[in-house]
């Protein structure tokens, strides 16, 4: 069961989680805004997918959606990211949410940390959850993220820029997977890197839920 009464109580929650301290564009590391993620996390609740479940969320970065989905009942939220700093500070963003589940007298299910490559991790869950980088600066890194949510997951819910909306239906229908939803969100990009010219920009998102074809 979640404390959790509304999607606007959820996000004013994930608005107060500590984000990137320094963000690698090699890595492409965007933190999901508080209002996409709460938006995701609580269309996923509404349907009955979050409470009792065990999730990975790929590219977790500061954990916003793996610690949102922890509020709102998950049973254990697996957290995968190769970046160790940013492993810390999801760390740091679970004592928060802990402290604030324990002031309101519930429990919170179990989170486990893995700093790994993606193509590391293989173990069975749920669901999958990522905000993966864009492949912007890595050509086909937001293909190895798919194809490692489709081998461990029956169900994934997956962001990548709107503009690769060809790429996305192509690779799920070779892994079996069938489109079940497309969100489009207006993705905000702060100046958090050298190479950005503008105080903030915007770019087209897509959160594609995809659910395997059952044969």
């Amino acid at each position: 069961m979640t404390f959790i009464p509304s999607q606007k109580q959820l996000e004013m929650v994930l608005q107060r989680l500590s984000g990137f301290e320094n963000p690698s564009a090699s890595l492409e590391q965007y933190q999901t805004p508080a209002g996409i993620a709460a938006s995701w996390i609580w269309s996923m609740h509404m349907q009955g997918e979050v409470e009792g479940k065990v999730f990975a969320d790929l590219a977790a970065g500061p954990g916003i959606l793996g610690l949102g989905l922890l509020l709102m009942g998950a049973k254990k939220v697996h957290f995968v990211d190769i970046d160790e700093k940013t492993i810390i500070t999801a760390k740091e963003n679970l004592k928060f949410i802990e402290d604030l589940a324990k002031h309101n007298n519930a429990g919170l299910g179990e989170a486990v940390f893995h700093n790994v490559d993606v193509q590391e991790f293989d173990l069975k869950v749920d669901c999958v959850v990522q905000n993966p980088p864009f492949g912007t600066k890595q050509k086909h890194i937001d293909k190895l993220f798919l194809e490692t949510a489709f081998k461990i997951a029956p169900l994934v819910y997956s962001m990548h820029k709107i503009t690769t909306e060809k790429f996305v239906v192509a690779i799920s229908k070779d892994y079996e997977f069938r489109i079940e939803s497309l969100q489009e969100f207006k993705f905000s990009l702060p100046k958090t890197m050298k190479h950005h010219k503008k105080r903030i920009e915007y770019t087209q998102v897509g959160l594609w839920k995809l659910k395997k074809v059952e044969k």
